[in-house]
């Protein structure tokens, strides 16, 4: 596997990144999901987080603004996200 270069990113770092997450409604999600990106970006703030209920409320999606500082936060803050339970998909 060949290593990814900051000059190969087609993003210019640092830049503000939306991540929209999406899992079942649970009284928890939005605090546990903040304590996630919090571990990756401490400059984040949880009270901007934006919240959507799908429209039968089983599901929300909470989309977290980051100020991303380079591909490897990125891709740990994925990697946390995709592998923890209450999380069904992160685009």
């Amino acid at each position: 596997m060949s290593e990814i270069k900051p000059e190969d990113s087609l993003i210019e770092y640092p830049t503000d990144f939306p991540l929209k997450i999406m899992g079942a409604t649970h009284p928890e999600f939005q605090a546990t999901i903040a304590n996630v990106v919090l571990e990756h970006a401490p400059d984040f703030e949880p009270a901007t987080i934006e919240c959507r209920p799908s429209t039968a409320g089983n599901y929300l999606s909470l989309t977290c603004t980051i100020r991303a500082q380079n591909r490897e936060q990125l891709d740990n803050l994925y990697r946390a996200l995709t592998s923890h339970h209450m999380v069904k998909m992160v685009l």
